[in-house]
């Protein structure tokens, strides 16, 4: 009875002071998580004798409507949603260190600066939560000349890798070097001046080391042409102790439009039908000899392998490891 007249008494006064009304409770809003940006990316395993680091550089939202062609946006909807996605997709950017016990070979350097803030970026904090600094590397591996391969060359004082040999396929030099190839296969004079800005202190320093066929550039390393994408595009082959693993890069950007559906191009094609017809190549050779491959657009960390699926095929990521007896 107190307690009731208590409450009674309390309104009554909530009343008197809010002009004869009852003021309303207001519920608070809960506060939102505070937004923590993500740790550095490193992920680590053994091939024979190496040591293999994948290191991200961030991850970039992707328009596939925009970009993706030969296909149109109700197929991407479609296949997006078997894979439990929506345009705009998220591309990782992934790179990969690896020791070999006697040198370092990085084999790509993502976007560096050149995507802007935010967007890339991350690879030389990942290279330093992995243990390293950059002018350990001793050799530098690029599938191609693109922004988000070959960016992180160079930051705004210069050369990022001072001490390393950049290797990669003379086709591109030859292509993205020369001004006199703008325009070719739809690239603005922007794709140029960035290989300028990227690769050209690496030349003018002589720490470039192009390749015209397949064969081994390092102990251990294989590079093999896959043109198509761009001129002097290249897979690299990394062997030891009888294990391999193949890191690929722009063979394919999105898994779960293009692995079943290797037929889908996208406007960074140099020359689509090419690019198309080496991407089936490489999944049915992929498929077929059971490969461990590496993607340098691939989910994070981007290892796995590749089964035949009906008409296309189907990506199966490797099982995540994180003990510390290999």
């Amino acid at each position: 009875m107190h307690k009731h007249r208590f409450m009674l008494s309390l309104l009554a006064s909530v009343a008197t002071l809010s002009g004869g009304f009852a003021a309303p409770f207001a519920e608070a809003s809960p506060p939102a998580a505070e937004w923590k940006a993500q740790l550095p990316g490193v992920y680590r395993f053994r091939l024979g004798d190496f040591q293999i680091s994948v290191l991200s550089d961030g991850s970039v939202p992707q328009d596939l409507h925009a970009l993706l062609t030969r296909t149109t946006p109700a197929e991407v909807d479609k296949l997006l949603q078997r894979s439990f996605l929506k345009n705009p997709v998220e591309a990782s950017i992934n790179a990969y260190l690896i020791d070999t016990g006697s040198r370092l070979v990085l084999v790509e350097t993502g976007a560096g600066l050149l995507f802007g803030p935010g967007l890339g970026g991350k690879l030389i904090a990942s290279l330093a939560a992995a243990g390293y600094r950059p002018e350990q590397i001793n050799d530098i591996l690029i599938t191609h000349i693109h922004a988000d391969h070959s960016g992180g060359l160079v930051d705004a004082t210069g050369m990022v890798f001072p001490n390393a040999t950049v290797h990669v396929g003379k086709a591109d030099v030859d292509f993205f070097l020369n001004p006199a190839n703008i325009g070719a296969g739809g690239y603005d004079r922007k794709y140029f001046d960035g290989a300028v800005k990227t690769v050209g202190p690496y030349m003018r320093a002589g720490k470039v080391k192009p390749f015209t066929s397949a064969g081994e550039i390092l102990p251990g390393i294989t590079a093999i042409p896959t043109p198509g994408h761009t001129p002097g595009h290249s897979f690299y082959l990394i062997e030891s102790q009888g294990q391999q693993l193949e890191v690929w890069g722009d063979i394919l950007h999105f898994a779960a439009v293009q692995f079943p559906k290797p037929s889908v191009t996208i406007v960074y094609d140099v020359d689509p039908s090419a690019a198309a017809a080496q991407r089936a190549k490489q999944f049915s050779l992929a498929a077929t000899q059971r490969k461990l491959v590496a993607g340098t657009h691939l989910p994070y960390p981007g290892i796995g392998h590749v089964r035949a699926e009906g008409s296309g095929y189907i990506w199966v990521p490797i099982d995540y490891f994180d003990r510390d007896n290999r």
